[in-house]
């Protein structure tokens, strides 16, 4: 089914924008030029890093791309809350031997930048994490020819994302792995949310606009269930982790099928926001006791986590990952697309056998 999105690339495959040096320029340009749509991510980047990422990418190939934003977020948490986070963490910095970090950089993540770029130059799409721009933007991108999604959670978001403007949404359920890019961090919320086909279909019935869905998917099968589902194509993040292309750090890699990480759950302790990993040791320790303080939790644990990724301690890693970790297969990103592109038309003819018996 044909839709603006789907007809950037030949496989209905996007490649999950995941911050923190994981989406590579290498990883997007081998998912475009494969048929897939690469993501580059701009979170926790500055506006001149994206920039040059840019460059680098376009010198890689000539298929359309993707970028993601982070929205701006308002530092609302209590101060109080984040001070006693920063006590109970200072046993891991004494471990590690790095002091916590300043709380006090703000939370715009450099958008307004990072936007006046995008428009001057502009990428075939541009997604939007953690909340919904202006109408004033999503009609600045599409006046400049980029189609432009909106990451949901939930109904009312993909009703507030289509009443300004946005051209899709990606429909992110409860198993995909990194942040839950809900618009608003409900503290009393709890560390909860909707499956990806109950929200497909709850979304469906809400909103006319394409659907990119997106959680835990690892497998063709998993992706022609939510193309059957109503999606018009499937983002997979944890799968494209282990390619080499992937910037992920090789402890991050090993251990999505290390059995030493059975599950994963949503935790506010490595950065203030539910956000899906495996639970380490500094989950099971921390995440009870992490206060909804996003960016200040994020920005007080940088150091550990990187000490953490320096001394090659996985336990005191941010190990994102989704519920299907333990599928993930170390392939090249391209030859990757490629095999599911193959998994997910066999299973649409299994089940076109299966409805014509």
């Amino acid at each position: 089914m044909s839709s603006p999105l789907t007809d950037l690339c030949r496989y209905p495959i996007v490649q999950a924008p995941m911050a923190g040096g994981v989406s590579r320029p290498e990883l997007a340009a081998a998912v475009s030029e494969a048929g897939g749509l690469g993501f580059l991510a701009a979170g926790y980047k500055t506006a001149d890093g994206i920039y040059n990422e840019i460059k680098q990418l376009r010198r890689t190939t000539g298929r359309p791309f993707g970028v993601n934003l982070f929205m701006p977020q308002p530092l609302v948490a209590d101060p109080g809350a984040v001070e006693i986070y920063r006590h109970q963490l200072a046993g891991e910095a004494a471990w590690y031997e790095t002091p916590l970090g300043d709380t006090d950089a703000g939370g715009d993540d450099g958008y307004d930048a990072k936007v006046a770029i995008l428009l001057h130059d502009p990428v075939p799409v541009v997604s939007f994490t953690f909340g919904c721009p202006t109408r004033e933007v999503l009609d600045a991108f599409a006046a400049v020819g980029t189609l432009t999604v909106v990451t949901v959670t939930s109904p009312q978001e993909a009703r507030n994302a289509g009443w300004s403007g946005a051209a899709a949404l990606c429909v992110q359920g409860a198993e995909a792995g990194g942040h839950q890019s809900t618009h608003r961090d409900d503290p009393q919320g709890g560390l909860t949310g909707t499956g990806l086909l109950a929200l497909i279909a709850e979304i469906r019935e809400s909103v006319d606009l394409p659907v990119v869905a997106a959680g835990g998917l690892m497998r063709g099968s998993q992706i022609t269930a939510v193309l059957a589902a109503g999606a018009d194509a499937a983002q997979l993040g944890t799968a494209f982790l282990p390619c080499p292309e992937s910037g992920a750090h090789p402890l991050h890699k090993d251990a999505l099928t290390n059995p030493l990480f059975v599950t994963t759950a949503l935790t506010r302790a490595f950065s203030g926001r539910p956000a899906r990993g495996l639970v380490n040791r500094f989950v099971r320790e921390h995440g009870p006791y992490a206060p909804a303080a996003y960016p200040q939790v994020h920005q007080l644990t940088g150091g550990l986590r990187a000490a953490a990724a320096k001394a090659g301690d996985a336990q005191g890693m941010a190990l994102w990952a989704g519920q299907g970790h333990r599928l993930a297969r170390e392939l090249p990103a391209g030859e990757l697309v490629e095999l599911l592109a193959a998994e997910t038309e066999a299973a649409r003819a299994a089940v076109n056998v299966r409805s014509a018996r």
